[in-house]
């Protein structure tokens, strides 16, 4: 009896346990529909910002870099398009099996891959490899491998290579301006980089651009006073010149008399800007610009005509240079042999050390002081090339004759190849004094 009634109780109480689950399934639909409603409706624009932040990315458009160009159109610089390799750490950590046929195709150690990526895991991103052929590149991507993508990005190419090395000089890996007219030139040349919104799958690969959101604004033209022609004849007679004379080195520079332009401005030894492994700072400095030296006789003629500007002498004055040295202190001034009573032309043909000095002697220091910082001695001649000396004129108050002597052929002071040859333009425009310019005027 008692079993029959435990019996009869159960199934009594068996309706109310099922009620009691069927209300706590529906509460749970409800909540569970509720919290979708409020996701969908109410809090709809948080979940579009997490499903963006997981497939929208911006990546970075390259803008090209304005060319340089000599006087006549010629290219000096151009910028030819490369693509970088690079990669987000994480996602390429969970493909360590890819490793190996990757690094083949980028031509890197597999070892030395895995080290880049396992140590850069707390970063978004990391290069592989800059500026690779496009066709090398497009390898890269064929493999689909997780993580990794490319860049388009612009490589600076120089056609005249060592002919130009020294003028142009070169721009880094980033397209920046480092030596030379680059980096003279570097914020007329150098463009700005846009952006654009793109989606990307769960592999980080690009499946789709979705707009730009700031278009690139590619650099400006350099249009220079360098004639090509010039250049190539100047750079081939003073690599002649120098292998003739068995020197360490030469600088040569040529000016547009009538307007100040530098048509051509070689070195030797040279360097090739497209090589990056010959970028050594004892290789790409200009010494036409960057480097000083004493003039020697070539400031004969300066001195010459520090003398005509006092009235004093004329080409057809007589200078008794007998016989054939000069007693100036302690130091004795000497010529080749002696030249006896010869005019002023004549002390220039023959660089006669003897005339020279006693022309000088007869000067007051400031007077040919002033004289040869009017031909832009001791100062930069504003040819905004980077870098450039300003040579060495020491003040006129600390002359003595001795002095005065030696530096009348050109010894006491230091100028540039540039400031030497702007001086000489000088002369050859009949004494009007010219600003140097590297820009096509």
């Amino acid at each position: 009896m008692r079993r029959g009634s435990n019996r009869a109780a159960s199934a009594a109480g068996a309706p109310w346990r099922q009620w009691l689950i069927l209300l706590a399934l529906a509460a749970g639909a409800i909540v569970l529909l509720g919290r979708a409603i409020y996701l969908q409706v109410v809090h709809q624009s948080f979940l579009e910002r997490q499903g963006n932040a997981r497939i929208m990315r911006e990546e970075k458009l390259s803008a090209n870099r304005g060319m340089i160009l000599d006087r006549n159109g010629e290219p000096l610089a151009v910028s030819t398009p490369v693509d970088t390799v690079w990669a987000e750490p994480r996602k390429l950590a969970q493909v360590p099996q890819d490793f190996a046929r990757l690094a083949k195709v980028l031509d890197r150690d597999p070892k030395w891959l895995a080290r880049r990526v396992t140590s850069s895991l707390d970063r978004k991103f990391v290069y592989l490899v800059r500026h690779m052929r496009p066709e090398d590149a497009a390898a890269v991507r064929a493999l689909e491998t997780p993580g990794v993508s490319t860049l388009r990005e612009y490589r600076r190419y120089y056609p005249a290579g060592e002919v130009t090395g020294h003028l142009l000089g070169f721009t880094n890996v980033d397209d920046v301006g480092q030596e030379g007219l680059e980096l003279a030139f570097d914020q007329w040349l150098g463009g700005q980089p846009g952006k654009k919104l793109v989606m990307r799958d769960r592999l980080g690969r690009t499946i789709e651009d979705i707009e730009r959101i700031k278009a690139p604004r590619p650099g400006q033209d350099l249009r220079t006073s360098i004639d090509l022609r010039v250049q190539y004849l100047a750079y081939r007679e003073l690599k002649a010149a120098v292998q003739a004379n068995r020197a360490k080195g030469g600088s040569l520079v040529i000016l547009d008399v009538a307007t100040g332009e530098v048509l051509a401005m070689v070195n030797q030894p040279s360097f090739n800007p497209n090589d990056r492994e010959q970028y050594a700072p004892s290789r790409y400095r200009n010494r036409a610009t960057n480097d000083f030296l004493e003039p020697g006789s070539s400031i004969k003629p300066f001195i010459v005509a520090a003398g005509m500007g006092t009235g004093r002498y004329q080409t057809d004055t007589l200078v008794d240079t007998s016989p054939g040295m000069l007693r100036v202190g302690i130091k004795t001034v000497k010529d080749k042999r002696n030249l006896g009573t010869i005019d002023v032309a004549t002390v220039l043909a023959k660089s006669s050390n003897v005339g020279v000095v006693k022309i000088a002697l007869t000067l007051e220091p400031e007077q040919m002081w002033r004289t040869l910082d009017q031909l832009g001695f001791g100062r930069v001649t504003g040819s905004g090339f980077p870098g450039e000396s300003a040579g060495i004129l020491t003040s006129h108050q600390h002359w003595r004759p001795i002095a005065q002597a030696t530096m009348s052929y050109g010894y006491g002071l230091s100028v540039t190849p540039l400031q030497l040859a702007h001086a000489y333009a000088v002369l050859g425009s009949g004494g009007i004094r010219r600003p140097v310019s590297l820009r096509a005027l």
